[in-house]
């Protein structure tokens, strides 16, 4: 059949419809792949970002401190209160001390183990004590370098399948040598979870304490009743950490030294009625705690507002006299304790 030249126009529009329509959902489709890539792209950049800083977070969860210099007996006496503390520091340090006496002489000496458990409520000397424990056993010869690492379950633990044992055998290793510090640890077992990550990093820590006992001594730390459950929780830890010091709350007397030992350190002096007020104030914070009472954190973040509240006082003043400049008032003070 022979077309006419009206039909054979009809159908080349359509054919260049047809194409036009095609080309344009071609490109349509180009440009969305193209989005949905850069969309790809700027969602992994950005997980990539949080990662990093959550990476980050986790590295500053791990904190080293190398050994100071001087004596760190003379440095467990000067620490005010904690009498009780003090005195079984002392008391493992002779029952060292003496079972090497004992090995020199070709005498039975039983196993020690110089892990310890630090028990009490938060601001009560744990990490302090832990540190000045470190470098008595570099010098009774138990550490080579008496070092501590601090650590907590952020520093242990990762978010996936696999990745903890590595996180904490890279914390055990910066460790070797000195103590490693872990505070809250009963927070590696969570009351009611069955499946928790923090299994796997006391089991990896259990192993390295076994694989490298003469060259590891590990500290944990935590609330009273939480550790006692943490240390229940698994046979090994029971067997391992077998010597408990605990750490009282400081009494309102022994915060009002503390306090005095931050202006001393830091050069400032206090008034008659402020130290007045400071007793009083610490005295009812003490008759009024609960466990979440911050002890020296509490009186630290008071003299931190305090000297604040001075600076606030003195703002545009000039000329102004050393006494002027060092002293806390009670106005300082009531700022403080708002």
């Amino acid at each position: 059949m022979q077309l006419t030249g009206k039909q054979i126009t009809t159908i080349v529009i359509a054919i260049v419809v047809a194409v036009i329509f095609i080309t344009m959902a071609v490109f349509t489709y180009a440009v969305g792949t193209d989005e949905n890539i850069k969309t790809d792209e700027t969602d992994q950049t950005e997980q990539t970002a949080k990662q990093d800083d959550n990476s980050k977070e986790k590295q500053d969860s791990v904190v080293v401190n190398e050994p100071l210099e001087g004596d760190p007996y003379q440095e467990l006496d000067d620490l005010i209160g904690l009498g009780a503390v003090k005195e079984e520091v002392k008391s493992l340090a002779n029952f060292v001390k003496l079972q090497k006496q004992r090995q020199d002489k070709g005498l039975k000496t039983p196993k020690l183990s110089y892990h310890l458990v630090f028990t009490g409520s938060p601001g009560t000397g744990k990490t302090t004590v832990a540190r000045i424990v470190a470098r008595i056993y570099k010098d009774l010869g138990i550490l080579k370098k008496g070092h501590t690492v601090e650590t907590d379950r952020s520093g242990l633990v990762a978010n996936y399948v696999g990745q903890t044992a590595t996180k904490t055998n890279a914390v055990v290793d910066s460790a070797l040598n000195g103590v490693l510090f872990i505070d809250e640890a009963y927070a590696l077992v969570p009351e009611n979870s069955s499946q928790d990550y923090g299994q796997e990093a006391i089991s990896t820590l259990l192993k390295r304490m076994e694989d490298d006992r003469d060259k590891l001594v590990v500290i944990i730390a935590g609330y009273t009743n939480e550790m006692k459950r943490f240390i229940d929780s698994n046979p090994g830890l029971q067997s391992r950490f077998n010597r408990y010091i605990n750490f009282p709350d400081y009494t309102a007397g022994e915060l009002v030294d503390i306090f005095k030992m931050y202006m001393k350190k830091n050069q400032y002096t206090i008034s008659e009625d402020a130290e007045e007020m400071l007793s009083e104030k610490l005295t009812y914070a003490v008759d009024h705690k609960d466990r979440n009472f911050g002890n020296a954190r509490y009186v630290r973040n008071i003299f931190e507002k305090a000297i604040q509240a001075q600076a606030n006082r003195l703002s545009g003043k000039t000329g102004l006299s050393e006494r002027e400049l060092t002293e806390i008032t009670r106005e300082d003070l009531e700022s403080a304790f708002k």
